[in-house]
């Protein structure tokens, strides 16, 4: 007689069932009106991914004790602000699932002013939901999130067009916006777009197919969802693995983890190392669940190579026969997100898969007027602004045009002193070839003075001038790492192995390269230390014995060293 399966096999064969359904991520942008918060509570709440308790407190709102009728915006606009306003001011991420699919949703705000909150909802989505007002048409809003849809590299996008009920259900008017709109996708270069007649208020083509709309044979909005393919088919699929963490448990193991970015790995297989361009083959692929033959986007494993090569965080493992492009000087577009503007020239932080670099924009080469699609000149980049910028990088990154892969085409910018996220990049094009092309026709002596670096071009890549720290031993290490996390160019100078005669001659060459340096004070003589405030002038900083607590200690550091950021400023280059 067979033995009924217990609650806890049940409840693991569900999981696991769950698990096995693909999952896709999509985004929602609408203009002000159109209804996109009704759609989304329409959505959850006729797919049956509304708790009970939550639809109870929808019912209980002052607007549907008036009406009697749901407001299923409550259901996505959950902060009180938002309800006051009657707009979505944040993005708001909501989970639900079918039958066939997972998914989840990023609930992004339609106005100007929120287009950082877009992009960031946007990043990760496989889909784009648009709505479009059927009594409006397409407003300079649709072609806002078009073109940040189209910019963000979204494979589908998907026209809700809501409010059909206004237009009496109009086949005529569903006809003339889907035609809009899919010329609009084909001027963005959308790959895949399609159109669906809906009424958010009514429940029209959303989950269940209109009676209203008999003239429609297409795919409700939810059919849409579960349908459409999580990824286009692409010819791109070299193998990127970049390296996150290197793991030696002991003498006998040494493994590289990260995710993989793009492509498929396999034991066995050639790849390359990069920068050292080192090659090698997979020993094994290794799992918390044991070893694996093959891994593919997306999963994250530990690789152990059969040569023992050097390698650390931010490097990058690569196909052998296609390598991602390597370069320190790149084109790409830029979507600010900061409130303090955009300051060319400016050092700030790049990370991009798991490598930071510091990074400068050297030009702003236009910005783009989001409603309008036109392209304009600029000398500054303010919050929700885009543009298309030149970006150096103090060392080089290993990438792929974003259109190739979002995953290893994309980079943030960092404040180096706030740790706030400025920017969100997407590379579009390598320009080293250009600069090389452009020396190789200048005549000799140009290329000499132009390969001559001077002091001030150093000063400004580092966002700082040079500086001597005579530090107690107690804080020094401290002091490197903030200065270090805080954006500097240090060194940790280990004194007591460089001849007091010497030293200067060392440190003369130290700061010529822009470096701050660090000595402790136990090392050096009052002879060599008046020597170097000498030699240094106002770029000398002694810090003796002190009772304050080391935090006070390592404040003052970091903030004597600002004034090394400040005089860097490129006022008078000449005065360098």
């Amino acid at each position: 007689m067979a033995t009924a399966p217990s609650i806890t096999e049940t409840f693991d064969g569900f999981l696991q069932q769950e698990l096995q359904k693909d999952l896709l991520r999509f985004t929602t942008a609408g203009s002000v009106d159109d209804g996109k918060s009704t759609l989304i509570g329409r959505l959850l709440h006729d797919a049956k991914g509304v708790y009970e308790d939550q639809l109870a407190s929808v019912k209980k709102s002052k607007v549907n004790r008036s009406t009697g009728l749901i407001d299923f915006s409550l259901l996505t606009d959950g902060l009180r602000a938002e309800r006051e306003q009657g707009i979505t001011i944040d993005v708001a991420y909501r989970y639900f699932a079918t039958a066939r699919r997972r998914f989840i949703i990023a609930d992004t705000p339609g106005h100007e002013q929120y287009t950082r909150n877009m992009a960031t909802g946007a990043s990760t989505a496989n889909l784009a939901v648009i709505l479009i007002d059927a009594t409006k048409g397409l407003l300079p809003q649709t072609r806002r999130h078009s073109f940040i849809a189209s910019l963000l590299g979204i494979p589908n996008v998907v026209a809700a067009i809501n409010k059909m009920d206004l237009v009496g259900y109009s086949e005529d008017v569903y006809r003339r916006l889907r035609k809009d709109f899919l010329t609009l996708a084909a001027q963005l270069k959308i790959r895949a777009a399609e159109c669906v007649p809906v009424c958010a208020v009514e429940g029209d083509n959303v989950v269940d197919v209109s009676a209203n709309m008999p003239w429609y044979d297409g795919p409700t909005l939810l059919e849409h969802l579960e349908t459409v393919p999580v990824e286009l088919p692409t010819n791109f699929a070299p193998m990127r693995f970049p390296v996150q963490h290197v793991i030696r448990p002991d003498s006998t193991f040494r493994g590289f983890a990260g995710q993989i970015a793009e492509g498929e790995i396999r034991a066995g297989d050639r790849v390359v190392a990069l920068p050292s361009g080192q090659t090698t083959r997979v020993r094994s692929i290794v799992t918390f669940d044991g070893k694996l033959e093959a891994a593919e986007r997306g999963q994250s494993i530990s690789v152990e190579l059969e040569d023992e090569i050097d390698i650390s965080r931010g490097e990058m493992l690569v196909a052998p026969d296609a390598r991602p492009q390597v370069s320190s000087i790149f084109e790409a577009a830029l979507v600010w997100m900061n409130e303090k503007p955009l300051e060319v020239g400016r050092t700030y932080l790049a990370k991009h898969t798991t490598r930071q670099v510091k990074a400068r924009i050297t030009a702003i080469r236009h910005r783009i007027e989001v409603n309008t699609l036109a392209q304009e000149p600029a000398s500054d980049l303010r919050m929700n602004g885009i543009a298309v910028v030149v970006i150096e990088t103090s060392n080089p990154l290993f990438f792929d045009p974003y259109e190739q892969s979002r995953i290893t085409g994309s980079f943030i910018l960092v404040d180096a002193l706030s740790n706030a996220t400025v920017a969100a990049g997407m590379i579009r094009r390598d320009l080293s070839q250009q600069t090389t092309n452009r020396e190789s026709h200048a005549p000799n002596a140009t290329i000499a003075r132009q390969n001559r670096v001077a002091s001030h071009e150093k000063f400004q890549r580092h966002g700082h001038k040079p500086g001597v720290f005579v530090l107690p031993s107690a804080i020094i290490a401290l002091a490197e790492r903030s200065l270090f996390d805080s954006g500097f160019e240090t060194i940790l100078l280990e004194g007591d192995r460089i001849p007091s005669a010497s030293i200067t001659t060392v440190l003369d060459s130290l700061r010529s390269a822009g470096l701050i340096v660090l000595l402790a004070a136990k090392n050096l003589t009052p002879e060599t230390r008046a020597a170097i405030a000498a030699q240094t002038g106002e770029a000398f900083f002694h810090y003796p014995e002190s009772t304050k607590s080391e935090r006070e200690q390592i404040a003052q550091v970091v903030s004597d060293a600002q004034t090394l950021r400040s005089a860097a400023q490129p006022r008078d280059p000449k005065a360098n």
